[in-house]
């Protein structure tokens, strides 16, 4: 299909409206006898502007409609709407950006359903021979009790790796909170991870006589892998004692956790939060570097955020900040600013 340029169409109505100011003017020279006075040339500059005008806003206001059209079907697809798709209309520039954005929609849509599958389809085959694992350490005898206590925790490791891969896929592709949010108590929930560790202490300062402060809506199951994450983090990076710390700054909820370990480099404090990211030596590192990676993402989840601060005492300090009404991460709310106290 041939394409019409847009400049092209600008220019035919320019012309056209410049073609029947023309006519107007010779009628109006050929119907008078007496040259024309001032007030009228202004007057006929303005009917020109006007033909003008008149001539160019069907034009325009079609162009910036389907512009607009555009503009929110790619809105819609960076929200994470990966199957809408732009009405293509005419044969110009727009009509062939359109086509465009449409072609790479459906390959993103195909590599991000192709990523999915491989993620489900590696879980399950790996999960496959861990069973078969589990099952034939349970059956070795007794005499091998340490050899069978470090193939258990190198299977858990494995299976915490492949659960940890699989949500923040999840993450990933929904972006928004999903259908299991409710109100709860984060105080609760904190405290309840908090009674897991050992050298944890706890702090919640009064909340001005409002006994719901601490409440918030989001998805349980994942605000707890975030606390859980955060203090698993202070064990195993840092040093006791671990403190953690709940406070309330206006609408959103506050959770700080310090250690007393040898801290985060300025440098790193980051790029901690980046998947598989290891800071420091390379034999010095636990676990499989995707603990603070899902921390942010499940801040970011909840319209929040997640950021990591030095301490003038020595150690480190992860804050979590989450809004206690549910927010929308697309319209940029979880890229505030932490505030310092």
């Amino acid at each position: 299909m041939r394409r019409f340029p847009l400049f092209h169409r600008f220019y035919l109505v320019l012309v056209a409206a410049l073609i029947l100011f023309a006519f107007f003017g010779v009628t109006m020279r050929h119907s008078v006898a007496e040259p024309l006075p001032l007030p009228l040339w202004v007057i006929l500059f303005l009917l020109m502007a006007l033909f003008i005008g008149l001539g160019s806003y069907p034009f325009v206001r079609r162009l910036t409609h389907r512009l607009a059209r555009l503009q929110q079907t790619v809105g819609a697809f960076g929200r994470g709407e990966l199957g809408v798709r732009a009405i293509v209309e005419g044969r110009d520039e727009i009509a062939e950006l359109a086509e465009g954005f449409n072609l790479a929609a459906e390959r993103i849509e195909t590599l991000v359903a192709a990523h999915k599958r491989l993620l489900a389809n590696a879980s399950h085959e790996l999960r496959t021979p861990l069973t078969r694992i589990r099952m034939g350490i349970e059956l070795l005898g007794s005499a091998n009790d340490q050899r069978r206590s470090e193939l258990a925790l190198d299977l858990r490791e494995l299976d915490d790796l492949i659960e940890e891969i699989l949500l923040a896929s999840r993450l990933e592709a929904l972006p928004a909170p999903d259908g299991a949010v409710e109100d709860l108590d984060l105080l609760a929930l904190v405290a309840e991870e908090c009674a897991r560790f050992e050298y944890v202490e706890l702090d919640y300062p009064p909340s001005d006589g409002d006994r719901h402060a601490q409440w918030l809506s989001g998805n349980p199951r994942l605000l707890r892998r975030l606390v859980r994450n955060l203090l698993e983090n202070a064990r195993k990076h840092g040093a006791p004692p671990i403190s953690v710390r709940l406070r309330v700054d206006g609408e959103s909820l506050y959770l700080h956790v310090t250690d007393a370990g040898p801290g985060v480099d300025e440098a790193d404090r980051e790029r901690v939060f980046e998947p598989f990211f290891r800071a420091g030596a390379a034999e010095e590192n636990i676990g499989s570097g995707l603990g603070l990676s899902l921390i942010r993402q499940i801040a970011r989840h909840h319209g929040g955020e997640a950021c990591c601060r030095s301490r003038p005492q020595g150690g480190s300090e992860f804050v979590v900040r989450i809004p206690r009404r549910p927010t929308d991460p697309s319209d940029g709310s979880g890229e505030q600013a932490m505030p310092s106290e």
